[in-house]
């Protein structure tokens, strides 16, 4: 199993690569490597899948999880079950719960985490996919369980000095066209046959 990724914080990529959110395919580039991983972990279908995004709209930089989410959770060819969108939210206050909602079934569902983490300059904008657990609120000194089979990542600012100030201070727009690649990319990749 590789490295599980701590969140929040300097983000680390198990892939050999990123995906810029600016680059012409990259929805197909994340479809690819969410299917890539899927078949790694043995899911043999898309509805075995649970999409878990994490974060507040309370903080522009962590409302990623949250508009990915919500994106996703209009899409009526998605096999997936989401949660977590702006109206419902999966956050640090409700984090455990939602888990415990989830159940405990390896066999038969694969959770994938969405969240967005704080990283190096070069890095932000870039999205990572990738196989294990992620810890949401590692950079922000939260102590919260892992989460997740898979997950995808979206580096929406510069870690290292006063993460919280830095998410608020994150902008929009960026996060914003973050969330529709990863939602695009996830919804080519977990659509109905």
């Amino acid at each position: 199993m590789r490295n599980p990724v701590q969140t929040g914080s300097l983000a680390t990529c198990d892939r050999h690569h990123r995906i810029s959110y600016t680059h012409p395919q990259a929805e197909e580039l994340v479809a690819a490597e969410v299917r890539q991983t899927l078949a790694e972990l043995g899911a043999t279908s898309a509805s075995n899948v649970v999409v878990f995004c994490i974060g507040t709209d309370r903080s522009t930089g962590d409302a990623l999880g949250p508009l990915v989410g919500s994106i996703l959770s209009v899409d009526k060819g998605l096999a997936a079950r989401v949660l977590g969108t702006l109206d419902d939210p999966v956050h640090a206050g409700n984090l455990k719960a939602s888990l415990e909602l989830l159940g405990h079934d390896p066999g038969s569902r694969v959770v994938l985490a969405i969240d967005a983490c704080l990283g190096q300059s070069e890095q932000v904008g870039t999205i990572c996919v990738g196989r294990g657990p992620i810890r949401p609120g590692a950079g922000v000194n939260k102590d919260l369980p892992w989460v997740g089979d898979m997950h995808v990542t979206g580096t929406v600012n510069v870690g290292g000095f006063m993460e919280y100030l830095v998410l608020q201070n994150t902008r929009l727009s960026l996060v914003l066209k973050m969330a529709q690649a990863i939602a695009r990319g996830l919804a080519g990749a977990l659509a109905e046959p």
